[in-house]
């Protein structure tokens, strides 16, 4: 958990970042080369963690939130080759989701009661 936290609340900071900074710039890339490693390692470690809340596990370890750890496994490349093909619009959309979908949306949910975070912001 330690690890996944270390890797995710950067890339809050840094998706934060990129969506203010003016696009295609040299700065624009490095911090998006951070934010997609970043991305790809805390959604790889979140796949070797296992679901403590919720009614349904599959095979006794994944749960519904581990789905935006397979999703983000998917759009990162995705959006990679998109912009190395040129093709800005759909890297955008892609990588906008992926902020407000995946760190948003799902890191939202890690505030719940059950959660190790309740805890850590609100006591048990």
């Amino acid at each position: 958990m330690y690890w996944h936290l270390a890797t995710i609340v950067p890339c809050v900071l840094l998706g934060g970042v990129l969506l203010i900074l003016k696009k295609g710039t040299r700065l624009h890339v490095i911090v998006g080369r951070i934010y997609m490693f970043l991305m790809m390692a805390t959604s790889t470690i979140v796949l070797f963690m296992p679901a403590h809340v919720g009614g349904y596990r599959l095979f006794n370890h994944f749960g519904w939130l581990h789905i935006f750890s397979v999703v983000t496994l998917y759009t990162i490349p995705k959006s990679y080759l998109a912009i190395k093909r040129g093709d800005v619009k759909s890297h955008k959309w892609s990588m906008m989701m992926l902020y407000f979908g995946a760190i948003l949306f799902a890191g939202s949910f890690t505030l719940l009661p059950g959660r190790y975070l309740h805890t850590v912001f609100w006591g048990q």
